[in-house]
Parts: C-alpha cells; structure tokens; sequence
C-alpha cells in the first residue's frame, strides 16, 4: 500500500483496519457495506461509488459504514448516516472532527459516540492516521452516551 497516498489528501478511502471490523461484526454481525469498492468490501452486499451508497435505502439492515473522508464527502454521508440510522442499526467509523458543522450536526446524533483512543493504522499501514477516530452507533434508542477507549475494550454491544 502507498502510505505517502494514503496519508495524504489525494485519497478520500481509508481501509477499515480488518481486525477492527472484525471485532464489530462479532457484536452486531453486519449485513450491509455501503461505502466499498469491489477490493475492499467488508459485507456480502456492499455499494460501490457505482452503486451510490447515498442513493440506497439501508433499510432492513445492520450496516458497517467507513465513508470516503474529505470536504466534499463529510456532511453527505454524515446526513445519510444520521438519517439511515434513525430506522435502521447503523455503525460508522468517522474521523473525529469534532469542530466541524457536519460532525456536530449529524455524527452527535448517535445514540453511541465512541471515541477511540489512539489513531488506527488503516489498510495495510505501519503508521498511524494522522487524524483521531470515532466509532458512532445508531440503534433507535432513547441512549445518548459517550465513552472514550481503545476499539479492543468495547467489550460487548452497548446497544444491548
């Protein structure tokens, strides 16, 4: 993998850490991926960009969703999100950009904000990112809560 492309902003994918999915789909056992390529699918049925994630209704589904990052993506998936989750179990990985209007107005939403400590080491990286990460989990609760820890210490599904 082309770690200078990958920390850099020439990119907008960010391959989920396999262990991390891993450990999620052993919680929540996903059934959807709707921001994927057909190399990096993390779900049986999955959206490329071809298929448009944002276009898709997820109803029906337990959805694992790492967004494209960048400007032009953050508040149209953030929305999507948001919107998915308020019928549907959904669990995105997002930076944790805190200040931005689309984190406050969307991602602040979930019913779970997990805040990871330490920076992933996405795709086949040795380095980690250079921006935090946050785990959001939507699941049609009356739950607000926030914890802040490494992805290896949620040790069991909050939503339950």
């Amino acid at each position: 993998m082309n770690n200078e492309l990958m920390f850099s902003s020439k990119t907008s994918e960010w391959q989920t850490p396999r262990e991390l999915f891993d450990y999620l789909d052993s919680i929540f056992h996903f059934t959807l991926d709707p921001a994927a390529t057909d190399e990096n699918a993390l779900c049986k049925k999955y959206y490329t960009e071809k298929e448009d994630g944002l276009a898709q209704s997820w109803k029906d589904e337990i959805v694992f969703v790492n967004p494209p990052y960048g400007r032009k993506y953050n508040r149209p998936w953030a929305q999507k999100i948001n919107e998915e989750g308020q019928h549907t179990l959904v669990v995105a990985l997002v930076s944790s950009r805190t200040g931005s209007s689309w984190f406050q107005d969307y991602i602040t939403k979930a019913n779970y904000l997990v805040f990871l400590r330490g920076r992933l080491k996405f795709g086949n990286s040795t380095s980690g990112a250079p921006f935090d990460s946050c785990i959001a989990i939507w699941d049609n609760s009356d739950i607000r809560e926030i914890y802040f820890c490494h992805w290896e210490e949620i040790d069991n599904d909050p939503t339950n």
